[in-house]
């Protein structure tokens, strides 16, 4: 599907459905916006046929995923942002290219964001000529904003989870905490490449029109900056959190193994006497004693109890 926005030059907001709608009105129009949304075969042939984009930028919009990146084509930028899923953070391309006085937005998915970026311009358009680099950073802002709410969920989980404790046992909990952990990793691999990207693009020299819209990405660049800063502390705090889970588990095996320690401890002379009255010889005196049997055991739960006071006076039950 293509929709078209564009902007007279009386200041009106037109909206068209066909390309050749734009010819057919040039004279009138100030600047526009064609969206490609999921776009057919022979939609796609437009970005040649019509717009005549670069070979190389035509065929990183079809191929796969790019990494966030800006390139120059004479006079048109093109860019590369990611949106994500907010359930399933899965990574989704949107392309934009910003010419002279159009912009191209390029998507194989339909998106909330541009959507919410296209009602922004349709209500509240930039009437110079070079409002279509303002409808490329609503854009790229409304996929920005969107990375808070994914990030902060994540973010909600941890603070959870540190205050609440888990609860659930130790492997369900780490296996969580690593859960989280992916997570966040798989946000950074979006996040810091679009900050990237952005710091590219306000030091640009190339965009004439920047200028007059610097403070706008700057802006943009500053939401992910703060975004960088909280997948680092998240991140940060995972570890924390698998580090004290660790302790925990390290613990506990140290207080299982005084235990079993103990009570070997307890039992070894016991066994080494019974082992030794247990032997099948003639002459042993202690044999033929009539109370020998009741002697033996009092003296080895002396023994046992002796030994088991002892290590409480050294402290190892504590």
């Amino acid at each position: 599907m293509i929709r078209i926005l564009a902007i007279l030059k009386d200041h009106r907001v037109q909206q068209f459905e066909r390309l050749e709608d734009v010819d057919k009105n040039s004279e009138h129009i100030q600047w526009f916006w064609a969206d490609f949304c999921t776009p057919t075969g022979e939609e796609s042939k437009l970005l040649d046929d019509y717009f005549h984009f670069h070979p190389l930028a035509i065929e990183d919009c079809l191929l796969y995923l790019q990494r966030p990146k800006l390139d120059h084509y004479e006079d048109v930028h093109f860019f590369v942002v990611h949106a994500i899923n907010e359930q399933t953070l899965e990574t989704l391309e949107v392309d934009l290219f910003v010419g002279p006085n159009y912009l191209v937005t390029y998507h194989q998915d339909p998106h909330h964001e541009v959507d919410r970026a296209w009602d922004k311009i349709l209500h509240k358009p930039r009437k110079e000529k070079h409002g279509c680099l303002h409808a490329a950073y609503t854009v790229i802002d409304e996929l920005v904003d969107q990375y808070f709410p994914a990030l902060q969920a994540l973010e909600d989980q941890l603070l959870e989870f540190e205050t609440e404790g888990g609860g659930q046992g130790f492997r369900t909990d780490l296996t969580h905490v690593f859960e989280i952990r992916t997570k966040l990793l798989r946000l950074r691999k979006t996040i810091v490449p679009m900050r990237d990207l952005l710091y590219r693009v306000i030091n640009s020299q190339r965009i004439e029109a920047l200028k007059h819209y610097h403070m706008f990405f700057t802006d943009i660049y500053d939401h992910l900056l703060k975004l960088s800063e909280m997948v680092e502390s998240n991140r940060d705090m995972t570890s924390d959190l698998r580090d004290h889970y660790m302790s925990l588990n390290a613990n506990r095996m140290n207080a299982i193994m005084k235990a079993l320690t103990v009570i070997t401890v307890i039992f070894m002379p016991l066994t080494f006497i019974a082992g030794i009255y247990g032997m099948n010889f003639e002459n042993m005196p202690e044999l033929s004693w009539h109370s020998g049997y009741y002697l033996v055991l009092l003296f080895m739960a002396l023994l046992g109890l002796g030994m088991f006071a002892w290590f409480k006076f050294k402290g190892w039950f504590e």
